[in-house]
């Protein structure tokens, strides 16, 4: 997904156009016929169990997967069944510190890594790192493909092999000629996921989302939930909590998407861009210090002029034949989530001014090996982000807003609102977003993490959502910009986690942590860049 909390950086955004719905639902006004529904399938699954064998593709020494079925619409549990994946390694029940010492296992610890349209399959073998040795110990590690996401009845809205479109533009102010175009393309998709999604479309979504984790909760034996969910995945926790409080364990919340019905999605995207603006200072100004290291100017303004030449160089020659200016901007986007790309990105751009364009279409080339599940995760953002609430239908709307705030935020917007557009032209049926809140003593407390400067999922996101869920902790990594924050490399961070997860221990409303040390740099030359990371980047 992509949101925001910044109106300041475009004035007074005009969001006029929305479909006349309500802004939000609440528990009471959800579907009674979903409700029983998800009742029947948590009941079938508990009483099926998961069979584990081997996973997909293989399975990390210790692993094992399994699929449960839940229902396609949960108004109609008896309908057509899809299956989900899940992968689990168990509690290792050693303590870290001591081999010897037993550590008693707490059940199982479910994470959603966010999206729509990521999956967290691989998971379970995060326990081998230290930060997570721990947690690994007492808590049975459990991932799973969300609905959608392959090998879970995965979507699709075009080809594969056209996916990748490359090279391609990445205009910040786009001409009349060009929205035209992307126009074109938007409704053109949006009708290949109908078409290709055998009359299902409109089940997937973040309601169901959270219904099927209800259902994986019994399928793994659990009471109650125990749940991190990161990104996109704080949205699905905050719908679990809200619609099943009474089933609630623990859970964490890392990197917050605002759940406020009346930003869900088209606010929250306008919003994301203006954070990205930000966030795209903050790695100027440290490539400006590193001026002595990379040479791409000792000001941010210098290095925006790096920046564009390249750019311009590449709409003229693209590099390798397949990174023009679309794949440089998606590129350095990423810099935007996570500063540990900080250095690889100046690094590339760099050498490519210099004339050495390898580590550049290393990072940033489409690679045909990746388009099937890049697909994939693209088609089950697109479809869960248009189901889940109403948009603009009339692009105007989406001209005015995104033409005001790319005066100030140019660096992601237009990217950001070609991303969505498919979604002014859904043909499905589209959800009322639910009024996401607990009342206090509904549910145990809920740890929420965020850092200060995350662009992805800004940082007042987390604000609303600590005011929501009633009792809920926000620790918040202050002057830092990293998306997702838990077991990192912040000890101060990994020590709430730690402290919540295996003893329930919060400290208290609010708590803060310093920042991570910025990355270092490193030279600009081909040697030592990165192989290429995810493409899209798109997701939160």
């Amino acid at each position: 997904m992509r949101a925001a909390a910044l109106y300041s950086a475009a004035g007074s955004l005009l969001l006029t156009g929305l479909a006349a719905t309500p802004a939000g639902g609440t528990p009471g006004a959800a579907d009674a016929a979903e409700l029983r529904g998800t009742a029947v399938a948590a009941a079938r699954a508990r009483a099926a169990t998961l069979d584990f064998g081997a996973c997909p593709g293989g399975s990390p020494a210790g692993m094992r997967c399994a699929t449960v079925r839940v229902p396609l619409d949960y108004a109609r549990p008896g309908g057509r069944q899809i299956e989900l994946t899940v992968s689990r390694m168990p509690a290792t029940q050693r303590d870290p510190a001591n081999s010897k010492r037993k550590v008693p296992r707490q059940g199982a610890l479910v994470y959603n890594p966010g999206g729509p349209g990521a999956s967290s399959l691989n998971f379970p073998v995060i326990g081998v790192v230290p930060e997570w040795r721990r947690i690994a110990s007492a808590y049975d590690l459990v991932g799973y493909a969300p609905r959608g996401v392959a090998p879970s009845a995965p979507l699709s809205c075009e080809k594969p092999e056209e996916f990748f479109k490359a090279p391609s533009l990445a205009p910040v102010h786009p001409t009349e000629a060009y929205k035209r175009g992307r126009i074109a393309r938007a409704k053109a998709y949006a009708h290949g996921c109908a078409e290709r999604s055998g009359g299902g479309l409109e089940f997937y979504n973040s309601l169901n989302n959270a219904r099927d984790l209800d259902v994986l909760r019994a399928a793994l034996g659990e009471s109650r939930l125990t749940f991190m969910g990161a990104s996109y995945g704080t949205y699905v926790g905050a719908l679990y909590a809200t619609l099943f409080p009474g089933h609630v364990r623990r859970m964490v919340l890392d990197s917050a998407v605002d759940p406020d019905p009346a930003k869900v999605w088209y606010r929250e995207n306008l919003d994301q861009s203006a954070a990205f603006e930000d966030r795209w200072a903050d790695f100027r100004a440290w490539v400006a210090r590193h001026d002595d290291v990379y040479g791409l100017g000792a000001t941010p303004a210098a290095v925006q002029r790096s920046y564009d030449t390249a750019s311009d160089r590449l709409r003229a020659h693209p590099a390798g034949g397949k990174v023009g200016p679309g794949q440089l901007q998606n590129t350095f986007l990423m810099a935007g989530y996570y500063d540990d790309y900080w250095p690889s990105r100046a690094a590339a751009l760099a050498a490519y001014l210099k004339g050495d364009a390898d580590p550049l279409v290393r990072l940033g080339a489409p690679s045909p090996e990746t388009a099937a599940e890049a697909e994939n995760g693209g088609a089950v953002y697109t479809a869960v982000e248009c189901n889940d609430a109403p948009w603009p239908a009339d692009f105007r709307v989406w001209d005015r807003d995104n033409t005001r705030l790319a005066r100030t935020a140019p660096f992601e917007t237009w990217d950001n609102v070609w991303t969505n557009l498919p979604c002014a032209y859904w043909p499905a049926h589209r959800q009322v977003p639910l009024d996401v809140r607990t009342g206090r003593g509904e549910t145990p407390p809920v740890l929420i993490l965020a850092a200060e400067r995350d662009a992805a999922t800004p940082y007042d996101g987390a604000l609303e959502l600590n005011r929501r869920l009633a009792g809920s902790t926000l620790v918040t990594e202050r002057d830092a910009g990293t998306h997702g924050i838990g077991g990192g490399p912040n000890r101060c961070v990994n020590a709430h986690l730690d402290a919540y997860l295996l003893e329930g221990r919060l400290p208290g409303r609010r708590a803060a942590c310093a920042p991570r040390p910025e990355p270092r740099p490193t030279e600009p030359a081909g040697r030592g860049v990165p192989g290429k990371d995810a493409l899209r980047g798109k997701g939160a």
